[in-house]
């Protein structure tokens, strides 16, 4: 072959392969993924005249890698750490029984069965019920929204988990020890007074606005900035009435008593409906029901027998009273009677309202939105007809009584005048002013 030839071939081959090659990179080459961009709400130091708002737990659209690299991004908190106060649990012993379990069914849903992680999760639990943004009761704070599959603030209380996943006997076992050291006392000092909490591989929308603290295994802890961070914030009253929980009716026999109590309660109010013996509504108003609540009802079934009493109406009022002696047979209702209702009830379809209220004087409920606003009676006096002095407290002498009638001036006073020795002098009559005529220029 000439020289020629096989130059023109050599160039044809390498033209070839300079388009050939390009192609095949760009063909087969990998997915670029492309770039999210991080939108992160900016930090705001809430006032302490006003409550920070707890928001639902929502995550960024991010893979585990990126959610890691952003999450190295927020610088730990230079401020002060210090320890919360010990916690000591109160109320009768089921209610203690329900608090442990739902401590229990926290801290192993959330953190597994490990120890260390399990403790920085009640230490939160406990942080969250003292701080006034959150219910007052243990299982308030760990099942809070959990009833929407978006609003729960413990993801396992609402994505099924407790459903899905049943742990060994050995591991709850486990876990009521820990829930029952942090419930009497144990403090677990690392995350101080943190109030949220969450895994190195998300990132809620909600992570950036908040003091981060510290790390505990996977787990990122955070506190409120500001006032709303620190000791006292977090120094209300914890209430002692615990709430069953259905949901762990399979784990826990605490909270299975009690909703063997709800479920007959249901059944006799579904009973009721069918046997046509709820409570009739008053007769001047067909959407108005006044009832007395049966003292063997469990409170959390007063909403269920509201319901079912106002069946397939849009519009629909019930209020209740814990005594018949307490339960008005008419509209419209006095001040007292208002002051002494137990429970309210108002449904209004056509404006998307359907709310229940307790009066948490007599029934504690977990969540104070649940609760009734304090009404204060007070009495109206009537006015007396008369007013005395001697009715007063105190008064024992009273003034002599006062004469009207006025005494003449006696002869022997002197210096006292009577109107006759007055000389009756005549009146004179104004000067007339003068007439003065003006003077031409």
């Amino acid at each position: 072959m000439r020289p020629g030839i096989a130059l023109r071939l050599l160039l044809a081959l390498l033209a070839i392969a300079a388009i050939a090659v390009p192609a095949l990179i760009v063909i087969f080459a990998p997915p670029v993924r492309p770039y999210r961009h991080i939108v992160m709400p900016p930090q705001r130091i809430v006032p302490q005249a006003e409550l920070p708002p707890v928001e639902p737990l929502k995550y960024q659209d991010l893979p585990p890698d990126d959610a890691r690299s952003f999450n190295a991004t927020i610088p730990y908190s230079t401020a002060p750490n210090p320890a919360a106060r010990p916690f000591a649990l109160d109320g009768t012993d089921e209610d203690k029984a329900r608090a442990i379990d739902c401590m229990a069914a926290a801290v192993l849903y959330e953190a597994g069965d490990d120890t260390l992680g399990q403790r920085s999760v009640a230490q939160v639990i406990i942080n969250r019920t003292r701080h006034p943004a959150f219910p007052k009761t243990i299982c308030g704070v760990v099942f809070q929204g959990s009833e929407r599959s978006t609003g729960c603030q413990f993801t396992f209380t609402c994505d099924g988990a407790l459903v899905r996943h049943r742990w060994s006997d050995v591991a709850w076992k486990r876990a009521r020890e820990t829930a029952i050291l942090a419930l009497t006392g144990s403090v677990f000092k690392p995350v101080g007074y943190s109030t949220h909490y969450h895994t190195d591989w998300v990132v809620p929308y909600w992570s950036s606005s908040l003091d981060k603290v510290t790390k505990v295994r996977t787990h990122l802890f955070f506190r409120w900035t500001g006032w709303w961070g620190t000791p006292p914030a977090f120094g209300r009253r914890v209430l002692s009435s615990e709430p069953v929980i259905a949901k762990l009716a399979a784990l826990s026999d605490a909270h299975r008593m009690g909703a063997a109590l709800e479920e007959a309660a249901a059944a006799t109010i579904e009973g009721a409906a069918l046997a046509g013996t709820l409570p009739p509504p008053i007769a001047t108003d067909t959407n108005s029901f006044l009832i007395t609540l049966d003292a063997k009802m469990p409170p959390e079934s007063f909403a269920t027998l509201a319901s079912a009493t106002c069946g397939e109406r849009p519009y629909c009022k019930v209020m209740a009273w814990n005594s018949k002696a307490k339960t008005p047979a008419a509209l419209p209702l006095q001040s007292n009677q208002v002051a002494a209702m137990s429970f309210s009830y108002l449904r209004d379809r056509a404006k998307g309202y359907d709310k229940a209220l307790w009066n948490c004087a007599e029934y504690r409920r977990p969540d104070l939105n649940q609760c009734m606003k304090l009404q204060v009676f007070v009495p109206v006096v009537r006015p007396t007809e008369t007013f005395r002095l001697e009715n007063l407290p105190g008064a024992r002498v009273l003034p002599p009584p006062l004469s009207t009638t006025l005494k003449p001036a006696t002869d022997g006073l002197t210096g006292v005048r009577r109107r006759s020795e007055f000389s009756a002098s005549p009146i004179k009559p104004a000067p007339q002013p003068t007439t003065i005529p003006a003077t031409r220029p």
